[in-house]
């Protein structure tokens, strides 16, 4: 009886399994075949994946190897770019010209220069004093009053300034920048290079030290400070525009001109002051200025502080000057000359004549030679001949060249 219970209930089991098998069979297979299916799909992504993978590290090492080869011809490209003359300019404030050490250290050794000069005028007459005494009017002299600027060189009170401002002078007082006046003496003067040497009483005083202006360059900074229009003290700024330059000479007295051209403002008063670097060493004496209104319109010329040099020692030993000659008359080289006489280039100057019984003489130079050389000075013109002839004194020698019949040669020259 136990046993066919026993065999009916699992008889029953198998039934409700097999029921449940029919019923949830072919769910359980779709659910397989998902599975299954989602199984296979993952394993094709994997392998796509390593497969891109792989295809990316491929194309990445050939990407890396054609640049590796190019990279030699970009190289190549940027020398070539390099080649080409320009430059990045910074425009920051610390690359603008800094004139602060220059103008606080030499403002205290620029003075103010004050003449008294007598001047000869004649009063106008009327026609009837025309008509009895036979002439214009009464001639007598007055007083007049003039102004410039110097330059202290010697801390025991040696100024220089220029010999138009003290020219003709009955007295001399020189203002300090701090307000001290002097009675000043003139020592000397040299017309034919508008340089002129005057003392002050006084020991401890500023001086500017002078610079080498053969070392001046093209484009340098430079200050100038004077006292234009009774404005003591003034300060303006600019560039050295052009050295050895000459000025007309309506006067026909001899002058020796060299000038440093400057675009710093320079106005009458300024005459006489100084041209100053960027360290604060004396490049030349302003002396004069080119403008149709006789104010400032952009240039500018001064003495060069290598003649300043030359002449004032003179003055403090001689009083005067003692001054090398040459003896030639020179003529500009133009295309011309250099054609007819076979030169590589316009430099030089065409020697004209030779003064009989001169150094130029005595050293063998002759007419139809071409200057080139004075010492160790590239001549370009009468100017730079000037200047190179006006740094020696009588009985010195040095060297010259001139090309004559297309060879250059070397002759010693003893000046007078």
């Amino acid at each position: 009886m136990k046993e066919n219970g026993q065999k009916e209930l699992h008889f029953v089991r198998l039934l409700w399994y097999a029921t449940i098998c029919r019923r949830y069979g072919a769910r359980l297979r779709c659910a397989l075949m998902y599975e299954n299916i989602k199984y296979n799909n993952m394993k094709k992504g994997i392998l796509y994946a390593i497969i891109s993978a792989l295809c990316g590290a491929v194309a990445a090492f050939i990407v890396v190897k054609c640049s590796g080869n190019s990279e030699e011809p970009a190289r190549q490209a940027t020398v070539a770019e390099s080649d080409v003359k320009f430059r990045t300019v910074d425009l920051s404030n610390d690359n603008w010209p800094d004139f602060t050490f220059a103008a606080e250290t030499c403002v205290d050794a620029v003075v103010y220069v004050r003449v008294t000069a007598t001047q000869q005028v004649v009063s106008n007459a009327g026609p009837l004093f025309r008509f009895f005494f036979g002439y214009e009017g009464i001639p007598h002299s007055r007083e007049v009053q003039g102004s410039g600027s110097g330059v202290i060189i010697r801390e025991d009170g040696y100024i220089v300034t220029n010999n138009h401002v003290i020219a003709g002078a009955k007295s001399i007082e020189v203002t300090l920048n701090d307000n001290h006046t002097y009675p000043a003496k003139l020592i000397g003067t040299d017309p034919a290079t508008d340089v002129a040497l005057i003392k002050i009483e006084e020991h401890g005083l500023p001086v500017i030290p002078l610079a080498d202006s053969d070392k001046l360059r093209l484009g340098e900074w430079v200050i100038a400070i004077g006292s234009p229009y009774d404005l003591r003290s003034t300060i303006t700024a600019g560039i050295v525009s052009a050295k050895g330059r000459t000025m007309p000479n309506y006067s026909g007295e001899f002058k020796i001109e060299s000038f440093i051209q400057t675009d710093a403002a320079v106005n009458p008063g300024n005459s006489g002051g100084a041209l100053v670097n960027k360290e604060g060493q004396l490049v030349g004496v302003n002396t004069a200025i080119i403008s149709q209104t006789g104010s400032y319109a952009g240039y500018s010329f001064a003495v060069p502080s290598n003649i300043v040099k030359r002449i004032t020692d003179d003055l403090m030993n001689y009083g005067t000057v003692h001054r090398a000659m040459l003896g030639i008359s020179m003529a500009p080289v133009d295309e011309e000359i250099a054609r007819n006489l076979k030169l590589s280039s316009v430099n030089g100057v065409y020697i004209a004549d030779v003064v009989k019984g001169s150094a130029a003489e005595n050293a063998g130079l002759k007419v139809g030679d071409v200057l080139v050389e004075i010492g160790n000075v590239k001549i370009t013109g009468s100017a730079s001949v000037q200047e190179a002839v006006n740094s020696f004194h009588p009985g010195e020698k040095t060297a010259v060249k001139v090309i004559r019949d297309g060879s250059e040669l070397s002759f010693d020259v003893v000046f007078k």
